[in-house]
């Protein structure tokens, strides 16, 4: 089965196993509803997946239309795929198996939210929105029915295990968290058992610091006191989804100065771990004395460490996607053997009609009993004869073999040669 309905469906973007922190930055989107709104005008659907590891333009058309438009937008180097094996990349997105931190669990998240925004902006089609929710229903499913994600680390916790192979155990550390969104909140989560001394959250909107505070046991600090609980951390993880960089290389240089060591004059190392998209920290902040610098870059070692674990539980994932994959391309087919069907029974009814009022019109004055019997008659006749070819339509469709299905209805309602389940040109004489 290598086809699937009329419409196709293509995926195409970048992703953490092929470019960086740098590539990711400069081929996002950062106007999404206005990017929605120009591909509308190209695509019957489309959505837009933007994370901290990957951006990809879901769209109801081919690949090659979607690579054209991305490339208008001086957008290269990203992947493209369509048809069975988009849909196949789908489901393994949702599952977990092809994110940075295999297993982890936020993409079923980020995919109700690239619907979601795709259904505010008016650019989402029945067939994308079919796509999409199969596949969170997969992922769901799949790790309902395997260990995938058991002890699996989100990309906020994989930074927290970044920053405890650079200094060794957090306990007795303070920790400064900025962003108090989704990704603040794993980091806090994966805080919360380390035994720190002190966990400060800074946000742009202090109350929802003050609520995430109070969630994981830390202290809220307002935004404009960023750089002095800078000076007072021994590791500062950002993750905010501001769309420019907050904190300020020039800034950070001032607040390592009061950390330096009285005797050796140098300040005190800060371990700085960016995993927000676009960066957080401005660019020549890895050249401060002190600071050591780390993007999402340098969790990919994480995810080698616990992928080990997990290598027999992705082939059990795998196998239950190959199976769904097989139902979902069969049901969208069914889906087009009803669309492929509906021309057939439209031109049936329309020959039905014309020949039931023929014969009512022959029989001159008939009562309105033998017109019933007329009509019942027609209507039964015409279905009759259009069983075994609904038949061989319906599963020709389902099978994957559009052009015999679409051929098998030619050759009924126009006359044309059907031959070795393929089409011909030449019809019937009138």
């Amino acid at each position: 089965m290598n086809d699937f309905g009329k419409a196709t469906i293509a995926v195409a973007g970048i992703s953490h196993h092929t470019a960086n922190v740098t590539a990711l930055e400069e081929f996002r989107f950062s106007d999404e509803p206005g990017f929605l709104s120009m591909a509308a005008d190209r695509f019957k659907g489309v959505a837009l997946l933007q994370t901290c590891n990957r951006v990809e333009v879901i769209v109801q058309g081919d690949a090659a239309a979607l690579s054209d438009f991305l490339e208008e937008h001086d957008r290269h180097g990203f992947f493209a795929l369509e048809g069975i094996e988009a849909i196949r990349h789908l489901l393994l997105l949702a599952s977990g198996i092809d994110s940075m931190i295999v297993g982890e669990d936020q993409i079923i998240g980020q995919l109700k939210k690239m619907l979601a925004d795709a259904q505010e902006a008016k650019t989402i089609s029945s067939l994308l929105e079919l796509c999409i929710n199969k596949a969170v229903h997969v992922g769901i499913e799949v790790r309902k029915r395997t260990e995938i994600n058991r002890g699996a680390v989100s990309v906020g916790s994989a930074a927290v295990l970044l920053a405890e192979s650079q200094i060794g155990s957090l306990e007795g550390k303070h920790i400064l968290v900025v962003g108090s969104g989704e990704m603040g909140l794993l980091v806090a989560q994966a805080l919360g058992a380390k035994h720190l001394t002190a966990m400060y959250v800074a946000n742009r909107t202090f109350g929802r610091a003050k609520i995430l505070a109070e969630k994981i046991g830390g202290k809220a600090v307002r935004f404009r006191e960023l750089y002095h609980y800078i000076t007072l951390s021994d590791v500062v993880i950002s993750c905010t989804s501001a769309p420019h960089p907050v904190i300020h290389a020039k800034d950070l240089k001032e607040a390592m100065k009061e950390r330096c060591w009285p005797v050796e004059g140098h300040p005190r190392p800060l371990i700085l771990i960016d995993i927000a998209q676009p960066r957080d920290v401005e660019k020549g902040a890895e050249g401060i004395d002190g600071v050591r610098l780390f993007s999402i870059d340098n969790l990919r070692v994480i995810n080698e460490q616990t992928m080990t674990n997990r290598k027999a539980e992705a082939e059990r994932a795998r196998e239950f996607i190959e199976d769904e994959l097989i139902i979902f391309l069969r049901q969208l087919n069914r889906k087009t053997a009803d669309d492929i069907l509906a021309a057939l029974h439209t031109w049936a009814k329309a020959v039905r009609t014309r020949e039931r009022d023929k014969a009512v019109a022959r029989l001159g004055s008939s009562d309105a009993r033998t017109a019933e019997v007329i009509d019942d008659l027609t209507h039964v006749l015409s279905k009759k004869l259009l069983t075994d070819a609904t038949f061989a339509i319906r599963a020709s469709a389902e099978a994957g073999d559009l052009e015999a299905a679409e051929a098998l209805v030619r050759a009924i309602t126009q006359g044309e040669r059907f031959s070795c389940g393929r089409p011909a040109t030449q019809k019937r004489q009138k």
